[in-house]
C-alpha cells in the first residue's frame, strides 16, 4: 500500500482552494473598507501572541487563524485609495503569477534548479532594458527592492573603477585602496545614503551638490571630476516627481575624461521612460552606468520585486559572483545569483514577466499617463478648495501645505484615521506636506474625487479649529 504524505492526508488540496476563496473575499471587500485597519483590529493581533504549542495544528486551522486576526489588521495597499510611500497594488497577472511561482518552490539562485523560473527572468529583464530604452547587452538581476539594487550596483561600480587604478575590491578590499569620490544630489533618496554606507563608501564621505525648487540637480553646480567618481542621479524625486538633468549632467561628466560611473535612482520615475508623453522628462538617462528600480511600484508587482541593471555586464559579475566546487554552473548565461547579492532568492522576476506580459507597451504607458492625469487631479481639487500645491505636478506626486506645520500634521493625522484614504507628510523646503503618491493600478477619478472631498472637509474642520484656537489666545 502506498504511504501518503501526513498534509496530503489533512486536506492538502483544500487549503489551497480556501486560501484563493479567502483571498478573493479580502480583495473584493478591500475598496469599501477603512484604508487604515479599524483599532480593534490592530488590538486583535495580540491573539497571536502565545506560546508554541506542543502539537501540530492543521493547515485549515493555522490558514482560518490567520485570516480571522491578520486579514482585518492589514492596510488596505491592495486597494485604490493608498497615496502613501509610492505603493501599488499587484495586478492580478502578477498576483496569480507569484502564487504559481510559489507553489513550484524554485531555487531561483541557479538555473539549473529553477530552468523555467530563470529563463523568464532573462526574458523580463530583457523587456524591461527594451521598454526603458536602456543599452542592449546591460546585465542586470531581479533583487527585493531598489534598496538592494543600490547595494548591487554601487558594488560593480566600485569595482569597476578600482580595477582601472589596478585594485582588486573583491579580494583587497577598501584598507589602502585609492578613494572613490561620490557626487550625489542635494535631493537624493535615503536609501541611496544606506547603501553608500553598506558598500563602504560612506553615507557622509560624498560630495553634495546643489538643488533647484523643485529637487533637480544643478549641473553648474557639478564639482571638477578628478580620479575615480561615482556620480548618482534620480529619476522622480520622492516628494516633487522631479527628474534631474540626466543628459547635460552626464555630458559634463564624460568631458571631464576621468574614470567615472554614473548610477541612477529611478525607483518608481525609471517607468516614465515607456510612456511616450512623459519619456522627454528622461532625456539622456540611457547615457548612465546603471539604473536602480522597483517593478513593486509602477509595474504594480506584489512585494518584492527590485531590479538591478547595469551596463557593463562583467563588472556586476566580478562584484557578484561566487564559486565553490558544489556549486552547479549555468551552460549558457550567467546563473541569477551571480549577478545579486542573494545567493538563495525567490525567482522574483516571475511577477515581472506577468506584469509586463499582462500590460504590454501600451497598457504600461496608459497607466503611467493616467496616473500622472490623476496626480493633476487631486493637484487641481486641493487648489479649487484654497490650499497650496508645493510642486510642479510633472509626474504622480502632489505635495500640499493646509497652513501652518502644527495644522497641517493635524490634518494627516485626521485622514489616516478617517479612513478614506492614506496619505503621509513629508517636509519639503522647509514646509510640512501632506504627500500624495498615485501608483496603484485600481485608482480611478472616482477614487480621487471621493479622496479629494474627504481630505478638503477634514482640513477646514482643522483650519477651522485652529483659527478658533488662535481667536481664543489673542483674546
Amino acid at each position: 500500500m502506498t504511504r501518503q504524505r501526513p498534509e496530503r492526508q489533512t486536506g492538502y488540496w483544500d487549503v489551497l482552494s480556501d486560501v484563493a476563496a479567502r483571498s478573493r473575499r479580502y480583495l473584493e471587500a478591500i475598496g469599501e473598507r477603512r484604508v487604515r485597519p479599524d483599532p480593534h483590529a490592530l488590538v486583535g493581533l495580540a491573539a497571536f501572541d502565545e506560546p508554541l504549542q506542543d502539537e501540530p495544528r492543521s493547515s485549515e486551522g493555522v490558514l482560518e487563524e490567520l485570516d480571522r486576526i491578520g486579514s482585518p489588521a492589514t492596510m488596505a495597499l491592495a486597494g485604490a485609495r493608498f497615496f502613501g510611500f509610492v505603493n501599488s497594488a499587484a495586478l492580478p497577472a502578477a498576483l496569480a503569477a507569484n502564487w504559481l511561482s510559489t507553489a513550484w518552490e524554485q531555487h531561483g539562485g541557479f538555473e539549473l534548479t529553477s530552468p523555467g523560473s530563470s529563463a523568464l527572468e532573462r526574458i523580463a529583464l530583457r523587456w524591461t532594458v527594451e521598454l526603458l530604452g536602456l543599452p542592449p547587452g546591460s546585465a542586470g538581476s531581479f533583487v527585493t527592492g531598489t534598496t538592494a539594487a543600490h547595494v548591487t550596483l554601487l558594488a560593480a561600480a566600485r569595482s569597476a573603477l578600482l580595477s582601472t587604478a589596478g585594485w582588486d575590491a573583491e579580494s583587497d578590499g577598501l584598507f589602502g585602496a585609492p578613494p572613490v569620490t561620490v557626487i550625489v544630489g542635494a535631493e537624493a533618496h535615503s536609501t541611496l545614503a544606506k547603501a553608500l554606507g553598506i558598500v563602504g563608501l560612506g553615507r557622509r564621505r560624498v560630495r553634495t551638490v546643489a538643488a533647484d525648487s523643485q529637487g533637480r540637480m544643478r549641473p553648474d553646480a557639478l564639482p571638477p571630476i578628478d580620479g575615480p567618481t561615482i556620480v548618482c542621479l534620480q529619476a522622480g524625486n520622492v516628494n516633487t516627481g522631479a527628474f534631474d538633468p540626466f543628459r547635460e549632467i552626464i555630458e559634463r561628466v564624460r568631458a571631464s575624461g576621468a574614470p567615472a560611473w554614473v548610477h541612477v535612482d529611478g525607483a518608481f520615475g525609471l517607468w516614465a521612460r515607456a510612456a511616450p508623453e512623459r519619456a522627454h522628462l528622461l532625456n539622456g538617462v540611457d547615457l548612465a552606468d546603471s539604473w536602480a528600480t522597483d517593478a513593486h511600484k509602477w509595474l504594480n508587482t506584489p512585494y518584492d520585486c527590485g531590479i538591478a541593471i547595469a551596463r557593463d555586464a562583467d563588472a556586476l559579475s566580478r562584484a557578484m559572483a561566487i564559486q565553490a566546487d558544489y556549486l552547479p554552473r549555468s551552460a549558457g548565461d550567467a546563473n541569477p545569483m551571480d549577478r545579486t547579492i542573494e545567493s538563495s532568492r525567490r525567482p522574483r522576476g516571475v511577477d515581472a514577466w506577468a506584469a509586463l506580459r499582462a500590460l504590454g507597451r501600451r497598457g504600461l504607458a496608459e497607466l503611467v499617463e493616467r496616473h500622472c492625469r490623476l496626480a493633476t487631479r487631486f493637484a487641481d481639487g486641493f487648489a479649487a478648495a484654497g490650499f497650496r500645491v508645493l510642486n510642479d505636478v510633472v509626474l504622480n506626486q502632489v505635495l500640499v501645505t493646509f497652513g501652518d506645520s502644527e495644522t497641517t500634521r493635524r490634518v494627516i493625522a485626521a485622514v489616516q484615521e478617517e479612513g478614506t484614504c492614506w496619505c503621509g507628510a513629508t517636509v519639503w523646503a522647509g514646509v510640512t506636506a501632506m504627500r500624495v503618491s498615485v501608483i496603484a493600478w485600481p485608482t480611478t477619478e472616482a477614487d480621487v474625487d471621493r479622496s479629494v472631498a474627504a481630505i478638503v472637509r477634514l482640513a477646514r474642520h482643522a483650519v477651522g479649529a485652529s483659527d478658533a484656537h488662535l481667536r481664543d489666545s489673542a483674546s
